[in-house]
């Protein structure tokens, strides 16, 4: 029986040494438009979108675009930051994380005709690692959206945060040549890790042997 109670409090102990999974969140400022507007991205002009994180660290993000039939955006430069870069009568703030996303790190899936003549894509940019504050208001800026010809424009879809659902939406927009604009399609994903606190642990422990001199009593 004492091998039994030793070998039990072992296996305890090594599941209570693994971290915690880590928790997602994402937020979503409503799903893509595609039929009202949109708004440049590239030749110069800049948009941004407020959000709330939701946790400590942004691991990508993903956005609406009209785009020329046929076009799929290869890059595109992203800021994050806590202030509108886009706006022309304030700034980037402090400068959380910036880039370019190209290649592996970015996706364009095609969705959808409007009536307007363009494509409706989704574009998605992944493995970022920028730490964040849960609960804080943040800004996406985008710009220099390139396409194979670059004589295209990208527009980000313009949906006015209708459908949003998430803390702090609808996302407050800046475009840097007109000013304040309605908000744009996108999703802002993250994640926090957290593992056992030192005194959880030490208590978890204690359970965990008090519960073998139970057993070991019992199985006596």
């Amino acid at each position: 029986m004492t091998t039994r109670i030793a070998s039990l409090t072992i296996l305890l102990l090594a599941l209570a040494a693994v971290p915690a999974s880590a928790q997602t969140w994402t937020y979503d400022n409503g799903p893509i438009n595609g039929g009202v507007d949109g708004w440049d991205i590239n030749f110069g002009y800049t948009v941004s979108d407020s959000y709330v994180a939701g946790g400590t660290l942004v691991t990508g993000f993903a956005f609406g675009a009209h785009e020329f039939p046929g076009d799929t955006v290869t890059s595109v430069e992203w800021i994050l930051s806590t202030g509108p870069c886009s706006n022309p009568q304030g700034g980037c703030g402090t400068i959380l994380g910036s880039g370019t996303a190209s290649g592996s790190n970015l996706t364009d899936k095609f969705l959808s005709h409007n009536g307007f003549g363009f494509d409706i894509d989704l574009i998605t940019v992944s493995n970022l690692n920028v730490p964040q504050t849960s609960g804080t208001e943040y800004w996406l800026t985008l710009e220099n959206a390139m396409v194979p010809n670059n004589g295209d424009p990208v527009y980000w879809d313009q949906n006015s945060g209708i459908g949003c659902m998430s803390k702090g939406c609808p996302s407050t927009a800046y475009e840097s040549a007109v000013g304040t604009v309605p908000s744009e399609s996108f999703t802002i994903t993250g994640g926090s890790g957290t593992t056992p606190e030192p005194g959880s642990f030490i208590l978890l422990v204690s359970g965990i042997l008090g519960v073998a001199g139970v057993l070991r009593r019992k199985w006596l």
